[in-house]
């Protein structure tokens, strides 16, 4: 199954309508919308049962590796998997190259924000996202905009969930298995979409408790 070099006019992320913005932040959504496009390929690829990266696929996923600014990049995966895994990993970097996010990318362990795996079924795994921690800047507006990407984030792959699940179910291809998937991202978005709004609230009651004057009015 080929598959496609350029997307259609509506996916285009460069026709994405951004808006006025830095360079080098449009430059990373532009690529977060590519790396959007190789996932969808490669679910759509395993739907049809493939377990190799195709060609095409592979030399895809090397060019937006270059674009990322690695000049020789290693070999692309040959497997799915592998190359599901490979992607995933390049959207986590973009994301943490968020102008708004002054905290390093390393840390001892898995920090919060870092993507989790999920068990599906049939051994399928599907990556899910967590908030990440309030910033280093302790600054409440900076650490709202890092949530609430995530949000975004979260929902952007459930809609892609969900557009493979409805591909699965008109060419008979596993149609079980992507709904499954499809649940994941869901469950997944609207938990941090749950989280977020309780982040807000109380971040929004917290000027209240500083004019009483109570103790509880320290920073957690």
């Amino acid at each position: 199954m080929a598959v496609n070099s350029s997307p259609p006019a509506w996916k285009d992320p460069t026709k994405l309508g951004y808006g006025a913005e830095p360079a080098a932040d449009l430059h990373r959504r532009v690529l977060l919308a590519h790396s959007d496009l190789l996932l969808e390929d490669v679910e759509m690829l395993r739907l049809h049962d493939a377990n190799e990266a195709p060609p095409h696929l592979r030399e895809a996923i090397r060019a937006l590796q270059i674009r990322l600014g690695r000049r020789n990049p290693p070999l692309p995966p040959a497997t799915l998997d592998a190359a599901h895994d490979l992607v995933f990993a390049v959207q986590q970097r973009l994301m943490a190259a968020n102008p708004k996010n002054p905290r390093p990318n390393r840390h001892h362990g898995r920090p919060s924000g870092q993507p989790l795996i999920t068990l599906v079924r049939e051994d399928r795994k599907w990556k899910v996202l967590t908030l990440p921690p309030p910033t280093s800047s302790d600054e409440d507006a900076d650490w709202i905009e890092l949530v609430e990407s995530t949000v975004e984030r979260a929902w952007d792959r459930w809609c892609y969930a969900q557009q493979q699940a409805v591909r699965a179910a008109r060419v008979r291809a596993k149609p079980h298995l992507a709904l499954a998937v499809a649940e994941a991202a869901w469950n997944n978005y609207w938990l941090l979409l749950q989280d977020a709004q309780r982040i807000k609230e109380r971040l929004s009651a917290r000027p209240v408790q500083r004019a009483v004057g109570t103790v509880s009015a320290r920073r957690p």
